[in-house]
């Protein structure tokens, strides 16, 4: 794997001071529903007084778990929300907010949804905004098992059209009129397509 580090030396001499890590992994489980679960943790490179407490230095400033458990179609059958680490000792009590969250479709209007349901007061701003990886993250997962399900399809069902893959059209290496779309997607090629970020 290569180096993370490979931005240009800056110029001056810098002092670390907050890190973010946020990882996303995708599950099929056995009931043939996907799990997406979703990680958060800040820490500080210097102790951080947080009122109610003081935070040492390297100490999780927020640690947060997200699972979404969906279909193949993107919709939302479970949430479960845990705050392990956090500022405050109120964070935590929002977690069974992201209930609310069951029964939308990962999609788009997706954003506007959450927002609508654990948008400001009524959510925790970590785990709402950890919701836009783990989105895409559901949409890297299982790209290969829909495209195997559909060619399945196409090859049992006399007559079926295949969907057109949703990546055409979404950044500038699967542009319509693309090598990439030509190559791999020749019939989608050159045909007009409204672009829609699949999580918006």
């Amino acid at each position: 794997m290569s180096e993370l580090n490979t931005m240009p030396s800056s110029e001056s001499t810098r002092q670390p001071l907050h890190t973010r890590q946020v990882t996303c992994t995708g599950y099929l489980r056995d009931d043939g529903l996907i799990d997406i679960d979703g990680y958060l943790l800040d820490t500080k490179h210097h102790d951080h007084d947080a009122h109610y407490k003081v935070i040492a230095a390297g100490t999780p400033v927020h640690q947060m778990h997200l699972r979404l458990t969906t279909d193949l179609q993107f919709v939302i059958h479970d949430v479960h929300a845990q705050t392990l680490d956090a500022p405050t000792p109120s964070c935590a009590q929002i977690a069974e907010a992201y209930k609310r969250l069951i029964g939308l479709k990962v999609g788009p209007g997706f954003k506007k949804q959450v927002a609508q349901r654990v948008g400001g007061t009524q959510g925790c701003t970590h785990l709402t905004e950890l919701l836009g990886p783990m989105a895409t993250t559901l949409y890297q997962s299982t790209f290969d098992l829909i495209w195997d399900a559909e060619r399945k399809r196409a090859a049992s069902e006399p007559g079926y059209v295949m969907p057109r893959p949703w990546v055409i059209g979404t950044c500038h290496v699967y542009h319509p009129e693309g090598e990439a779309v030509r190559n791999r997607w020749p019939d989608d090629a050159q045909t007009p397509v409204k672009v829609i970020d699949p999580t918006v």
